[in-house]
């Protein structure tokens, strides 16, 4: 499976707003944009998206060629969907691990 691991981490709680606020306070994070769904944030080195949803806990977001093949290969080492978006497109998996990534084209 090619792809690319960006600086981008997305977490998902039932109130993005109050979640992005702790991460502005505590960690020293800057809001850059924010919807209704989903607050955006930028660090010195990585970027923090919070989207409204139950928690999940982080997600690893992994740029993959084609989001069907390396589903269907990942499907095959024992991963699970957590929740499929095929329309975006853009996969969450759990792995037999522990580790949940986000796969997106």
């Amino acid at each position: 499976m090619s792809n690319t691991f960006g600086t981008d981490i997305l977490i998902q709680a039932e109130d993005p707003m109050k979640a992005a606020k702790f991460y502005v306070k505590e960690l020293g994070f800057k809001i850059t944009d924010k919807t209704s769904n989903m607050v955006s944030l930028h660090g010195k080195n990585i970027n923090l998206f919070i989207e409204r949803g139950p928690t999940l806990g982080p997600v690893l977001e992994v740029t993959v060629k084609n989001v069907q093949k390396a589903k269907a290969n990942l499907m095959k080492k024992r991963c699970k969907i957590i929740k499929d978006e095929p329309d975006f497109p853009r996969c969450y998996i759990k792995d037999p691990y522990g580790l949940i990534y986000n796969l997106s084209e």
